[in-house]
């Protein structure tokens, strides 16, 4: 049984999730569980509807709290409280390989997850498991607990001319 480690991509640059999402298939692809967590999202996106194409390997599980605006609402802030719960009692059960936290960094930055429960999620993580966290801004107190950070540096954005988020390209 090999060790897992504790890996976070960052940064304003595009292509966390789409790296985790990448490292979620060839862990599926050699027979390994995972569990795919995300954060805050809630709208529809490409990764989940191929991820579902392999519900035999992969759980998956979002704390969708919507749009938040500046400062997550009293309702968010309950519905990430259970989430976290949740999540816990999912690791917990420890059948997992791979477990994403996908955009843990902003739900962390937003006030959503404190940093007590945060640690105690990462340190939830089973020995031989590989744990993936996403999101902008990563605390330097969780990037000192990593084994691999991974910032993905924004050079040149079309965002930055005003085009819209697209279907199959950024969500």
């Amino acid at each position: 049984m090999q060790k897992g480690f504790v890996h976070i991509y960052t940064g304003n640059g595009k292509g966390k999730t789409t790296a985790a999402v990448g490292l979620a298939i060839r862990a599926i692809g050699q027979g390994l569980k995972v569990l795919f967590i995300q954060f805050i999202k809630s709208s529809p996106t490409g990764e989940l509807e191929i991820l579902k194409k392999f519900n035999e390997n992969i759980d998956i599980y979002r704390c969708s709290t919507g749009f938040i605006y500046e400062h997550p609402n009293e309702n968010q802030k309950q519905i990430m409280k259970k989430c976290v719960s949740e999540v816990k009692e999912k690791i917990l059960k420890n059948k997992y390989d791979l477990i994403v936290l996908d955009e843990f960094c902003n739900a962390i930055n937003l006030g959503l997850i404190s940093k007590k429960d945060a640690e105690e999620l990462i340190q939830l993580k089973p020995v031989n498991a590989e744990l993936i966290i996403t999101g902008r801004d990563a605390p330097e107190w969780l990037i000192e607990k990593a084994d691999l950070v991974t910032e993905m540096k924004k050079i040149k954005h079309y965002f930055d001319k005003g085009i819209k988020a697209r279907k199959g390209i950024e969500f």
